[in-house]
């Protein structure tokens, strides 16, 4: 263990203890972000399943989605650690704050992607590995590159994104089919307009650092218009486990209620601009979360 404190670049080994290491460690890996992906696996698992979950697959299943969740963010903190370093918001995390060096990183991010795969592979099932292994390959080599060249990885890294639910399926099932790629569906269109409120209250900060957003690249009308068809295509997907059976008519109308307020909030794009604009993307960006978490919590209540 005392190993670790080796792997502070910019201090002495004797300032820094071993647990503020771990912490850092730990931070590279976005421990929010992962606790909200499980949410969703556990939830594809819950829905999947006709019986009683044996305590090894949740173990199994839980455990190689979190490492290869960690090992996708670690190795993404690595890869833009300079361009982090030009954003407010990012500018004190471990890498570019100067506290755990570039190697570090590195290493520690392959190596949870090293142990995650074989978890998937061996542990639960081929394609739920598979599917693992697809949502890594994508974000670290496809989507998080991406984001320098073009606008078009919002679509690129929202693949990855709507995956996991997908694995908590396959866990259960084996396969792939009409409902576990409706879970896909639904996580995959919700996180554009999730994204576009974000990138439009951060959008100094992606302009700053060179980063490819629909706000500064297309300008407020092309994402106004974005925003409220991907909301509308949300709403409509949303219908889909209704129709295959996984989610009953107490889920469906929810489902359409948290559609609705959703679809009047994005239409405000095209009548907020100035400063009440940030604040409007604040607040679909706020109400994005809300939808996320009530919907999927319905969905596996009423299941």
């Amino acid at each position: 263990m005392a190993n670790l404190a080796r792997i502070a670049e910019d201090r002495p080994v004797a300032q820094r203890s071993v647990a503020s290491v771990a912490r850092d460690l730990v931070s590279l890996t976005k421990p929010r972000i992962t606790l909200i992906v499980l949410v969703t696996a556990a939830a594809g698992m819950k829905l999947a399943a006709r019986a009683p979950i044996a305590g090894m697959v949740w173990l199994w299943t839980l455990l190689g989605t979190a490492l290869v969740v960690g090992s996708a963010n670690a190795l993404n903190m690595w890869w833009e650690r300079e361009t982090d370093g030009k954003m407010a918001r990012t500018k004190d995390r471990p890498l570019p704050a100067g506290r755990l060096s570039a190697n570090a990183a590195l290493v520690f991010g392959l190596l949870l992607g090293a142990v995650s795969l074989p978890i998937l592979f061996l542990g639960v099932n081929p394609l739920t590995g598979l599917l693992g292994a697809v949502a890594l390959v994508s974000y670290v080599l496809l989507y998080t590159p991406m984001k320098r060249h073009s606008v078009r990885a919002l679509w690129v890294g929202a693949i990855p994104g709507a995956i996991p639910p997908l694995l908590g399926w396959t866990a259960i099932t084996g396969r792939l089919d009409a409902a576990g790629i409706a879970l896909f569906s639904i996580l995959f269109l919700w996180q554009i307009p999730h994204f576009l409120a974000i990138s439009i209250f951060r959008a100094d900060d992606y302009a700053g650092a060179g980063l490819k957003v629909v706000p500064v690249e297309l300008g407020d009308r092309a994402t106004n218009g974005m925003m409220v068809r991907y909301t509308v295509a949300l709403l409509a997907v949303t219908v889909w486990p209704y129709l295959v059976g996984v989610g009953g008519k107490v889920y469906l109308a929810v489902a359409l209620a948290l559609g609705g307020v959703f679809l009047v909030l994005a239409s405000r794009a095209f009548r907020t601009t100035g400063d009440k604009r940030i604040g409007w993307a604040r607040g679909v960006f706020g109400y994005s979360i809300l939808y996320l978490v009530v919907l999927f919590a319905v969905l596996v209540a009423t299941a």
